[in-house]
């Protein structure tokens, strides 16, 4: 493995509680250590020393667990699919189908209790459908933030929240993070909370976009001007500017070396806009429309990049915006003889072309171009105004005006033919065919391309988040500036304990409440994220402040095993063969240590950057300007309004972002305008808001959103 550079990581660390497992015959009691002195994190349990009191149950009391991430291969038990004829582990331990994988191993004996996997496989959201109406044959069951609370509100499943002062772990980390108390409470009368939240890494960029920065290099970089033996014109044009055609834009970026910030002008009296040139000059071929690109990143920057005019895109001082990338994508597209030796590259593509799951990431990346907030947001399609009310994307014209320039772009041929029609090649081989550039996704799972899929000098990375125009509320007439939207926080699947199913037995109800509120301590946050101490070696590293295990040569031997498939993709390999990040608080200091070396150049940059203030996100807090206060996770909207919801059918069914679920927004990217009666952007927005009940949708969670910000209100006191 190549030697890990370290990351410039500015992010906020989690403030979290040490815990003890202590048992005590005749009954087993789940005791929590004192909160910590200092910061120091202690992964010892016999270290620790422990109060008494605690949630009791019998010993070996048995837990029926509905409960995985999203298919057979990611449950508390090993499928047929894993563990194959038996899968010897870095523990030494060979492991069978139907038994449990080693971190619920490590879990029955650390709080001494039986787990019963009943999983069906299942995304969560068909999972909890599968169980919904037989909870009496489940104790704990998987299901959305949303799905859970509505059932929990409806009388189904507990609320955790009445059980507070007995987990002492999961109560200090919401009452040190009272956004998160906010975004996972189902009635603000009561406090009732109905699911333990899922983590993924908090408070921290999430999707990013990612390209082949030698192929940028290779177009731009250089003295004089570019040539190739071969070249196709690019497209007729569609596309038309979305950024100025004259004045300047003046944006803050990081200075080259990463030390601080400085100001660069983009220059439209001096060097036009991009778009609008290439427009007037037609179908001109590849090597032409390099040569515009850069002689306009030249002149509109006025020699700022010099000859090493790709670190417009992606070094750390990029500034570069929707036009400059399209313009890029068409320089990309026409020239593939030099950059792959083929006919054909694809511009953007999604990483799975059949699973709107994925998908969906097209008109996300959208959101971060064109400057339309809600496109990736925690909860449907809704986001905060400056007017501190909920807003839905589905309703703003600007959602379906960005769908539109995205469609410009498709008939341009700049979006993959997989992408377009799912007949064609698929995209899961582009990177290794070279025939991808471009797409938005999740860091450390796709920069792994550059170990197992590219060769010496091929470099697939993080690139910097666009500069757009954002209406923030600082000025009428938007800010050119950074911002995304993907932002880590609350994951929408959560797991809840059915009522029917524990019933009147205490054991069970506290085995429960005891799994949840261990996985909040600071040892359960561990074994949550790394496993048991196989996969974990005796030396520490520090990650946001935090002293953190190193993960041990026999998991990085594992981690790339070809027999088992991972790869070296850290999530794939922790959910099918530990067990663990599954749910509950996943920390990234494992994922960080099974980075690739360009992955982590990549999001260092972005992570210096959001550091350094610019790049913007929602804060997991109530901000000062309610435009970047991060929407909850679940709003506290009542059993009739839950029932009315689920009424508007139309609205549901239309924007599904559910794996086999089919979206409007994609539609339009792809074919245009083809509902009845949508014509143009005013008339979606209009159709949404008047016709298919988005108005009343967006009403009901406006009331449930103030409930919301009077209880957070209560909460700070």
């Amino acid at each position: 493995m190549k030697k890990f550079k370290s990351l410039t990581a500015m992010l906020l660390a989690i403030a979290m509680t040490a815990a003890l497992l202590a048992g005590c015959a005749p009954s087993i009691s789940y005791e929590q250590s004192q909160p910590p002195a200092n910061e120091s994190s202690n992964t010892d349990a016999e270290n620790s020393a422990a109060p008494s009191g605690g949630l009791d149950y019998a010993p070996g009391t048995e837990l029926r667990m509905a409960t995985g991430y999203n298919s057979p291969k990611t449950g508390i038990a090993f499928d047929a699919e894993t563990a194959g004829e038996g899968v010897t582990l870095a523990d030494g331990n060979t492991y069978h189908t139907g038994e449990l994988k080693p971190t619920w191993a490590e879990l029955e004996k650390k709080l001494n209790v039986t787990f019963k996997d009943m999983y069906q496989g299942n995304s969560a959201s068909k999972e909890f459908d599968f169980w919904k109406e037989r909870l009496g044959d489940v104790d704990m069951v998987s299901g959305t933030a949303i799905k859970l609370t509505e059932n929990g509100e409806a009388g189904s499943l507990v609320n955790i929240a009445e059980y507070l002062d007995l987990m002492p772990n999961f109560k200090a980390y919401l009452d040190a993070n009272p956004i998160v108390r906010m975004s996972i409470t189902g009635n603000t009368d009561t406090g009732a909370i109905y699911f333990s939240p899922y983590f993924d890494g908090v408070d921290d960029i999430e999707r990013m976009p990612l390209m082949r920065t030698d192929w940028v290099e290779k177009l731009l970089n250089g003295e004089g001007e570019f040539t190739a033996s071969a070249s196709k014109n690019i497209a007729s044009p569609v596309y038309q500017p979305y950024m100025p055609t004259s004045g300047k834009v003046e944006v803050d970026v990081v200075k080259l070396d990463g030390s601080g910030t400085e100001k660069v002008s983009k220059d439209y009296d001096k060097g036009g806009n991009i778009i609008d040139k290439m427009n007037a000059a037609g179908a001109i071929s590849g090597v032409d429309a390099v040569n515009m690109l850069r002689t306009y990143i030249d002149e509109a920057y006025d020699g700022y990049y010099g000859t090493d005019r790709a670190n417009l895109f992606v070094g750390q001082n990029a500034a570069w915006d929707a036009d400059e990338l399209v313009a890029l994508l068409r320089c990309v597209v026409a020239n593939s003889q030099t950059l792959n030796g083929t006919d054909t590259i694809q511009g953007l593509f999604s990483r799975e072309d059949d699973n709107n799951q994925r998908r969906v990431d097209m008109f996300r990346f959208a959101g971060t171009l064109f400057g339309v907030r809600g496109l990736e947001s925690r909860q449907d399609y809704l986001y905060v105004g400056v007017d501190g009310e909920m807003h839905d994307a589905r309703q703003d014209v600007e959602t379906y005006q960005a769908m539109e320039r995205m469609h410009a772009m498709a008939q341009e041929g700049l979006i993959s033919k997989a992408f377009m029609d799912s007949s064609a090649e698929s995209s899961k081989t582009y990177l290794e065919n070279d025939l991808g550039f471009m797409h938005y996704d999740y860091n450390q799972t796709q920069t792994l391309m550059n170990a197992t899929a590219l060769q010496d000098g091929e470099k697939y990375m993080a690139a910097m988040v666009p500069v757009a125009l954002w209406f923030d509320g600082a000025s009428d007439s938007g800010v050119y500036m950074r911002f995304t939207e993907s932002w880590r926080s609350v994951k929408t699947d959560g797991w809840g304990i059915s009522k029917a199913g524990v019933g009147d037995d205490t054991n069970k109800l506290n085995a429960c409440l005891a799994l949840i509120d261990y996985a909040y301590s600071e040892e359960g946050q561990i074994l949550m994220s790394y496993g048991p101490e196989s996969w974990r070696s005796s030396e520490t590293f520090t990650f946001n402040g935090k002293t953190m295990p190193k993960i041990s040569d026999a998991c990085r031997e594992e981690l790339w095993n070809p027999d088992l498939g991972a790869n070296g993709n850290y999530t794939n390999y922790a959910r099918w063969y530990l067990g663990s990040t599954l749910s509950f608080l996943k920390s990234q200091a494992f994922e960080y240590q099974c980075t690739h070396e360009v992955g982590q150049e990549g999001a260092g940059y972005i992570s210096t950057a959001v550091g350094l203030g610019t790049i913007k996100h929602p804060e997991l807090a109530m901000a000062p300007n309610p435009w970047y206060t991060i929407v909850p996770t679940v709003l506290p909207t009542t059993t009739v309004e839950n029932s009315t919801i689920s009424g508007y059918t139309e609205l549901t069914d239309r924007f599904n972002q559910q794996k086999d679920g089919s979206n409007m927004l994609l539609e339009i990217i792809v074919n245009g305008y083809t509902e009845s009666g949508i014509q143009d952007a005013a008339s979606a927005a209009d159709t949404v808001a008047n016709s298919w009940s988005g108005k009343q949708y967006l009403q009901l969670k406006q009331e449930a959103w103030e409930r919301d910000v009077e209880f957070y209100e209560s909460l700070m006191g």
